[in-house]
């Protein structure tokens, strides 16, 4: 004699989401955390300094010049002779400052030629970024 217990045999037809959801989300905090802290741009060896003031020039002009000499307006090449046409577009106030990236290895004759651009169109607060001289432990 057979009872009926009140369950019946199916096949598991639902596909458990959970583990899918929590994968999704900690691989969400993790690029919420490090989105900040990358910076993208152009890779310069920039000159050390003593006196090197803290700037940001995040949310400024920024003129970045490789070691092979290209010219590069907020990290998109350029050509020399554009560059004016571009600060003229992006900088209403003329007393806003121009940061002047160049590799420690650039000529200083390209350097000249940049800032001498940034001038005729207008441009004289220049600022050139620096990173500081690590300080030896005593």
């Amino acid at each position: 004699m057979s009872f009926k217990t009140g369950r019946t045999q199916s096949s598991l037809s639902e596909i458990n989401v959970t583990p899918l959801v929590d994968v999704v989300l900690v691989l969400l905090i993790v690029f919420m955390v490090t989105a900040p802290i990358i910076q993208t741009g152009i890779e310069v060896s920039l000159p050390r300094t003593r006196t090197a003031a803290a700037q940001d020039p995040k949310q400024q002009a920024v003129i970045t010049i490789s070691r092979d000499d290209i010219l590069y307006y907020r990290s998109k090449p350029i050509n020399f002779n554009d560059l004016g046409k571009f600060l003229r577009q992006d900088l209403t106030d003329r007393k806003q400052p121009v940061f002047l990236q160049a590799d420690e290895d650039t000529r200083w004759k390209t350097i000249v030629t940049v800032l001498d651009e940034i001038r005729a169109s207008g441009y004289e607060n220049v600022k050139f970024p620096t990173k500081p001289v690590k300080r030896e432990s005593k």
